[in-house]
């Protein structure tokens, strides 16, 4: 692409108040600069939409003031993470391979004889205590405890969850699974 060679120079002559305006937008000399000449290069790339006989200095600072604000907006949505530290708290499973394991316990939890499901819906999915449970089922404290635990040992040996890492990914997961009583280490 070639350019209008008056054109060219009206860029060159506004690179002075470009910088002055840039250094005082951002206060870094360098980052000054590399404002200055993504401005130029947008300018030169959207030559066409500048009208003759305007003023050149005018249009490159505007395009030299959206892109500092754009930057801005972009940074303040960004996290600084120079140790990543924060970077490794997002890990996730994939999506898919959940919902497999979501479907294949549910078909397994269907398999559990009435009272394992209801007493482990009851204290492991709805969070109520034994006490609680057993006044729903009607049935003493120690059946509902020993339901549970039945429905769970039932489930780890179909599901073959023979260890934490089994049971999931990060402890939040391996709490809720195992109901908050297994303290595996991670």
């Amino acid at each position: 692409m070639r350019l209008d060679p008056a054109l060219q120079d009206a860029m060159i002559a506004a690179v002075p108040s470009l910088r002055a305006s840039a250094l005082a937008l951002c206060r870094n000399p360098d980052r000054a600069d590399d404002l200055v000449q993504e401005a130029l290069l947008k300018g030169i790339v959207s030559i066409e939409s500048f009208r003759p006989g305007t003023n050149m200095a005018a249009w490159l600072y505007t395009i030299l003031r959206n892109q500092f604000f754009n930057e801005y907006r972009k940074r303040r949505r960004e996290v600084a993470d120079t140790d990543g530290s924060f970077i490794g708290t997002m890990v996730s499973q994939p999506e898919q391979e959940c919902r497999l394991q979501l479907a294949e316990c549910i078909a397994v939890i269907a398999t559990l004889p009435q009272d394992q499901r209801e007493a482990l819906a009851l204290v492991g999915a709805a969070g109520l205590s034994y006490e609680e449970a057993a006044d729903r089922c009607r049935c003493p404290v120690g059946t509902v405890k020993s339901r549970t635990g039945r429905a769970r040992a039932g489930l780890a040996k179909r599901l073959s969850v023979d260890s934490a890492q089994d049971l999931g990914p990060d402890p939040a997961t391996r709490a809720a699974l195992s109901g908050g009583k297994l303290r595996w280490a991670a």
